[in-house]
């Protein structure tokens, strides 16, 4: 990775840093665009939503809700994305920042390489919330931090080519419920309750925070059982989002089976009660499953192994919630 390069102009400071590729501009234009893949492939995102996207040639302005890490905080901010796939250039701008940033943009560029591969170029430009130099020396390190990172995770994504279908993939378990969303997304929510409620939840320390916006982020650290006795330690960050009873979450400490894991407990008006969803999307680390399950491990059994562990797990949860939310004293 080519190291990154700083200037300052009039309190804007701006950053460049890049990497080259093994792997084509369009592939790697391709994840840039796709914000749906990035909490699965940049480590710092943990959930994007879009508020208002482009249109179907895939050209022009897009909205975005973002929440990342910086300097391990969780923040969050709008920003509005210019794609042009023919110049394979995506320029964003943040709309609205998260203190101590007073201003956030930069571009993403993909150029192609005699070599057969691809230079991508990530550009920042920032001001701090009065100009402080304390706040300033903060967001360069998260900017420094997170570009390394994610240019990266990047380069990793794209230099998997085909086989990155294979370690991709996303899965559902649902039941349905007679009762309120309300109730169920409470059970959901609560959970600093999780290790008195469900069996497979040995511990789980959990701390939250509101957002501005109605939802809630909360970090938990947390000791699960496994189908087959084993236990394992999981950090994630969840963003809850009670008006529509969603909850969205990210695994920053994953099982060494997997390079990354992103959920979501969904609740839904279903005839005259509630269907309740649980979302896994999961990307293997192919060293990790050999190392995890073995060498002669094939990436399908990984996958059902995996798919089986966490349904498992998913499913304990959501009978748990049927049946608390259906019993007589059914609170949050």
């Amino acid at each position: 990775m080519a190291p990154n390069a700083t200037s300052t102009v009039a309190g804007t400071h701006v950053t460049e840093h890049s990497i080259t590729v093994d792997a084509s501009a369009e592939t790697l234009y391709g994840l840039v665009a796709d914000v749906s893949a990035w909490p699965q492939i940049f480590g710092p995102t943990i959930h994007v939503e879009v508020l208002e996207d482009v249109p179907g040639d895939g050209a022009g302005e897009q909205l975005l809700r973002i929440w990342a890490t910086a300097n391990d905080q969780v923040k969050s901010w709008t920003s509005r994305r210019t794609l042009d796939r023919a110049a394979r250039t995506v320029v964003f701008r943040q709309v609205v920042s998260a203190a101590p940033v007073a201003s956030m943009g930069g571009e993403w560029r993909i150029e192609p390489v005699e070599d057969g591969g691809s230079r991508v170029v990530l550009l920042h430009d920032y001001r701090a919330v009065g100009d402080d130099p304390e706040a300033l020396a903060l967001i360069e390190r998260a900017v420094d931090r997170n570009s390394h990172a994610e240019l990266t995770a990047l380069k990793n994504a794209a230099e998997q080519g085909a086989e990155r279908d294979e370690l991709h993939f996303t899965f559902s378990d649902s039941v349905d419920i007679a009762g309120s969303a309300e109730d169920v997304f409470g059970f959901l929510d609560r959970a600093d309750l999780w290790p008195e409620r469900l069996p497979h939840v040995a511990r789980l320390d959990l701390t939250e925070a509101p957002a501005e916006d109605g939802s809630t982020v909360q970090r938990m650290d947390m000791d699960t059982s496994g189908p087959d006795g084993s236990t394992h330690n999981t950090t994630s960050v969840r963003v809850c989002f009670p008006d529509r009873a969603v909850i969205v979450y990210k695994q920053l400490r994953v099982p060494v089976a997997m390079s990354g894991h992103t959920g979501r407990w969904e609740i839904e008006t279903h005839g005259d009660g509630v269907r309740a969803t649980s979302w896994h999307t999961v990307t293997l680390d192919p060293e990790g499953v050999l190392n995890a399950l073995g060498p002669d491990t094939t990436l399908a059994e990984a996958r059902a192994k995996v798919r089986h562990a966490l349904g498992t797990n998913s499913s304990t949860t959501l009978r748990h919630a049927k049946q608390f939310t259906e019993a007589p004293h059914a609170r949050p």
